[in-house]
C-alpha cells in the first residue's frame, strides 16, 4: 500500500507541476523568440526524460541491474512515440500530422539514427567484436557527437525559420521573460523531484509481480519515468502549444539515447549493451519503425481521420506498440 500510495503521489505532483511547467515554457518560447519547437526539443524534453537519466544511473551502479537502464531507455522511446496517438485523438478538426510543424521531421530523423545506432550495437555486442575504450564501449562517444550535432541542427533550423516558429496567437497573459524563466524552473524542480522518486516506486511495484528485468524495464519502468513526458505533451496541447507538444516527444527520444552514453560511463563492468539481453534490440527497432511512420504522417500530411479519431499513421503506430509489448512478453 506504501508503494502504491508513493506511486500516485508522484504521479499528482508530476501532473500539477507539468502543467504549470508547459504553460511557463510556452511563454519562455514567446517572449525569447525561439519557438516552441526548440523549448520542446531541448528544455522541456531534458526536464521530462531526467527519470530515465536517474533510472538508468542507480541501475548500472547500485542495483547492477543494466537491463532495467537500457529498457528503461528504450521503452521511453516507444512509448513517447505512441503519445503522437494520443495527441492525435485528442486534437479536434485536423489531423495533429497537418497541424504540426514539418520541423518536426528532422528531430525525428535524427532520432531514427540514434536510435537505429543503439539497437545496431546491441545486436553487434551479442556476437560481434566487443569494440571498447576502458570499461566504456566504443559507441558511446559516437552517441555523444550524435546528439551534440543533432540539437545544433535543430537549432540552426528553427533560427533560419524563426519567424515561423513562433506561434503568433497570444495564449493567456504575458509577463517578463525573466518571470517565465522563474516560473519554469520553479515548476520543472517539482517535476524533477518527484519524477526522480518516480521510478523507484514503478520498481519495487513491478518486482512485486515477479517479471523479468528486461520485461520490468521496458514495459512497466519506462510506463512510470514517460509519465511526465505524458503530462506536459496533453497540457502543451491543452493551451495551444502543439509544436512545443510534439517536440517534447521527439527530443525526449534525442535526450533518452543520450542517457544510454552517460550509463555506459557509470558501468564499470565493460561496455553496457555488451552485458544486457538482446530483446532491447526489438525496442530499439520498433521505435526506429514508429519513427519512421511519424516522419512520413508529417511529411504527407494526411487528412483522412478513421473513423473521426485518429489518422492512419495513427493506428500503425499503436500497432507497431502493441507488436512491441507482445514480443516482449513472450520473453518475460
Amino acid at each position: 500500500m506504501a508503494t502504491i500510495l508513493g506511486f500516485l503521489a508522484c504521479a499528482l505532483a508530476i501532473g500539477v507541476a507539468g502543467t504549470y511547467l508547459s504553460r511557463y515554457g510556452d511563454l519562455v518560447a514567446r517572449l525569447s523568440g525561439l519557438g516552441g519547437t526548440w523549448i520542446g526539443v531541448v528544455l522541456l524534453a531534458v526536464v521530462t526524460s531526467l527519470p530515465e537519466l536517474a533510472t538508468g544511473a542507480s541501475a548500472v551502479t547500485v542495483g547492477h541491474t543494466p537491463d532495467i537502464a537500457v529498457g528503461d531507455v528504450l521503452g521511453a522511446c516507444v512509448f513517447n512515440l505512441l503519445y503522437i496517438v494520443v495527441l492525435d485523438f485528442l486534437v479536434r478538426g485536423e489531423s495533429v500530422y497537418t497541424r504540426a510543424r514539418q520541423g518536426h521531421i528532422l528531430a525525428a530523423g535524427f532520432g531514427v539514427i540514434l536510435i537505429g545506432f543503439a539497437g545496431f550495437n546491441i545486436l553487434l555486442a551479442g556476437d560481434g567484436p566487443h569494440w571498447a575504450i576502458g570499461h566504456v564501449g566504443a559507441y558511446t562517444p559516437v552517441i555523444v557527437l550524435m546528439y551534440a550535432v543533432a540539437i545544433r541542427t535543430v537549432f540552426r533550423y528553427e533560427a533560419q525559420n524563426r519567424q515561423a516558429a513562433v506561434e503568433e496567437a497570444p495564449r493567456g497573459r504575458t509577463i517578463s521573460l525573466r518571470r517565465a524563466l522563474l516560473g519554469y524552473a520553479v515548476a520543472a524542480a517539482v517535476v524533477v523531484a518527484a519524477a526522480v522518486a518516480l521510478p523507484f516506486f514503478g520498481k519495487a511495484l513491478a518486482q512485486q509481480m515477479g517479471w523479468q528485468e528486461s520485461f520490468v524495464g521496458t514495459l512497466f519502468v519506462a510506463a512510470a519515468t514517460s509519465l511526465p513526458e505524458a503530462v506536459v505533451t496533453v497540457a502543451a496541447v491543452r493551451i495551444g502549444a502543439l509544436d512545443m507538444a510534439i517536440g517534447n516527444l521527439f527530443g525526449s527520444n534525442l535526450f533518452n539515447v543520450f542517457i544510454l552514453a552517460l550509463d555506459d560511463l557509470l558501468y564499470l563492468k565493460g561496455p553496457l549493451l555488451s552485458h544486457v539481453s538482446r530483446v532491447h534490440a526489438v525496442s530499439a527497432l520498433s521505435a526506429v519503425m514508429m519513427s519512421g511512420v511519424a516522419v512520413v504522417g508529417l511529411f504527407y500530411r494526411p487528412r483522412l481521420r478513421v473513423f473521426r479519431t485518429v489518422g492512419w499513421a495513427s493506428i500503425v503506430l499503436f500497432v507497431f506498440y502493441l507488436l512491441n509489448a507482445y514480443i516482449l512478453s513472450l520473453h518475460d
